[in-house]
């Protein structure tokens, strides 16, 4: 059993930066694929960023107005933490990110994750 933590989420002007963070417990989750999500109420949670086990490939979303390019995904597995660094921050980034592990190379659907974290608020002011 892997157990996420996020933090680092909170309010932050349009144009800033936030670092989140996902801790995990229970067991390392080194050897997993691990990715954020995000989600607005009455909206499906939608994919942002996943790294590979060892941190050497990462892949990210791509929308009309990609995250590709103002969000970096990286991992520490000495400290069993993946983070997503966020820059450029509009307002609608606002959402609950998630991050989430055990999906394999390239998932970027949900249901393809096995464990979840309780989420941690990001809002961007204007």
């Amino acid at each position: 059993q892997v157990q996420l933590v996020e933090s680092g989420g909170g309010l932050v002007q349009a144009g800033g930066s936030l670092r989140l963070s996902c801790a995990a417990s229970g067991r390392t989750f080194s050897g997993y694929t691990v990715g954020w999500f995000r989600q607005v109420p009455g909206k499906e949670r939608q994919f942002v960023a996943a790294i590979s086990e060892s941190g050497g490939s990462t892949y990210y979303a791509d929308y009309a107005r990609s995250v590709k390019g103002r969000f970096t995904i990286s991992r520490d597995n000495a400290k069993n933490t993946v983070y997503l660094q966020m820059n450029s921050l509009k307002p609608e980034d606002t959402a609950v990110y998630y991050c989430a592990a055990g999906g394999r190379y390239g998932a970027t659907i949900a249901g393809q994750f096995d464990y979840w974290g309780q989420g941690t608020q990001v809002t961007v002011s204007s």
